[in-house]
């Protein structure tokens, strides 16, 4: 970790060593520690140690950028002087303004939040990841099973300058952990995480995925249909990363492959969904700023179904005479803004009323090798895995073997039975989703697999 005073010593002679009339220097540095299991051995332990810099540079109508992992400060005047070059060698580009200038955007919200640093997490030993590693493949092999996974704690930092006088340093703590336990016929999976390590508990991950693989042995075949589906968080999440990727970003809209493109003001969802992106909530894993120094504020992207707003980064913002939301990605970057923090509001109910008042329906774990299919439908596809159930009359009657899905997230969205009243933090780049489970009717599985 260079801590602040080094990140922003870095940054400001960056900005001295460059010629260029506009400058923005991005300092991205990561100190992880991940240790990973499988048959309930640790076969991996490693730690690094990444700082990058970026740098973006403007002439009038010309940028540019360049990147560089970080060893010496001597390596400063060569990744800057290559931006430059770049930007003198492009053509104008008549929808480039400028880099943001420091303004205060964002509001008092945005300049209270800070990230979580704990310091139990950011010096957490490798013992204390093997502590847990033990007490999970405990949990396994008390049911007959072996377990595999990862166990990761980190700090990742991030300091932002521009010649325009932005100067920006936030740092956090992270610590995750993935599960998979297995039988000879099928699998479980859990997962956690948080700012701070003291806040997960490995045990009880491991009897989780435990209790999910002792359920999930012998799967029967299941024929692919709409079915009544019952997702738990972790495929929540994966579908609402998907919504932010292909349709909540400005660039998105203003480019027409957002399903959002002309439907503002107008129902998308049903009544019972609100999402939102907040980067300065301690629920999630916050960060103050964006990739431009931007400070980050919350925006209600749906609204009781009602498709409301877009997260902007500094250009797209230009384009609509509008303020940035802070939600720029580091440049250059061909996706715009995107919302990195995503919300869902939860509901009233619970994974185990939601099966109670199914008659025919699959219970979902998580999906896997999520991909895109139709942007502008915001139609994706992948598989289940590591616990997918046939509901019956109420109850669990016991495992299937993995579906592939292929559906409209924003279609699937409006046909929401119930919502979980608990929901959960689910990591993602720089951010992550806070979500419940779901009750969804009508959820289209397109094929079956043989395990």
């Amino acid at each position: 970790m260079l801590g602040k005073e080094r990140a922003l010593d870095i940054c400001s002679s960056a900005l001295r060593l460059s010629p260029a009339e506009q400058t923005e220097i991005v300092l991205i540095g990561e100190d992880l520690y991940l240790t990973r299991f499988a048959t309930s051995y640790i076969h991996q332990n490693v730690g690094e140690t990444n700082c990058q810099v970026r740098v973006r540079a403007a002439y009038g109508k010309k940028a540019g950028s360049a990147a560089a992992t970080l060893g010496q400060y001597s390596d400063l005047a060569a990744v800057v002087r290559r931006a430059c070059d770049i930007a003198l060698l492009q053509p104008d580009n008549p929808q480039w303004t400028s880099l943001p200038a420091p303004t205060g955007a964002g509001g008092a919200a945005a300049g209270r939040a800070q990230a979580v640093f704990d310091e139990e997490t950011a010096c957490c030993p490798p013992e204390r990841r093997a502590k847990g590693v033990a007490a999970i493949a405990g949990k396994a092999g008390a049911h007959g099973l072996e377990a595999a996974g990862s166990f990761s704690t980190g700090i990742a930092e991030i300091a932002v300058a521009n010649s325009l006088g932005i100067e920006a340093y936030s740092a956090g703590t992270l610590a995750d952990l993935t599960v998979v336990a297995s039988g000879s016929k099928g699998s479980g999976y859990a997962d956690q995480a948080a700012s701070a390590v003291g806040e997960l508990d490995a045990a009880r991950a491991g009897e989780v995925a435990a209790r999910k693989a002792v359920t999930a042995q012998d799967p029967a075949a299941l024929d692919p249909g709409e079915y009544t589906v019952i997702l738990e968080p972790a495929a929540v999440a994966d579908m609402l990363s998907f919504l932010g990727y292909l349709g909540f970003g400005a660039l998105a809209v203003q480019e027409g492959r957002s399903f959002m493109a002309g439907k503002f003001g107008t129902k998308v969802m049903a009544e019972s969904v609100t999402i939102w992106d907040d980067g300065t909530d301690p629920l999630g894993r916050p960060i103050p700023f964006d990739f431009e120094g931007v400070p980050k504020r919350k925006v209600v992207l749906i609204d009781r179904g009602v498709a409301t707003n877009v997260v902007h980064d500094s250009a797209t913002a230009a384009r609509e005479g509008k303020e940035s939301t802070g939600h720029a990605l580091p440049a250059p970057n061909m996706y715009g803004p995107m919302p990195l923090n995503l919300f869902m509001a939860p509901g009233d109910s619970s994974v185990e009323e939601m099966v109670a008042s199914t008659g025919l329906g699959v219970l979902v774990t998580r999906f896997h090798y999520t991909n895109p299919v139709h942007p502008v439908r915001a139609v994706i596809t992948g598989m289940t895995r590591d616990g997918t159930y046939l509901v019956k009359d109420g109850r669990i009657a016991g495992p299937v073997r993995n579906l592939r899905f292929t559906d409209s997230v924003v279609r699937a969205l409006t046909q929401v039975l119930a919502i979980g009243r608990e929901r959960k933090f689910q990591p993602g780049f720089f951010g992550g989703a806070v979500v419940p489970a779901l009750k969804v009717a009508g959820f289209t599985f397109t094929g079956a697999t043989e395990f």
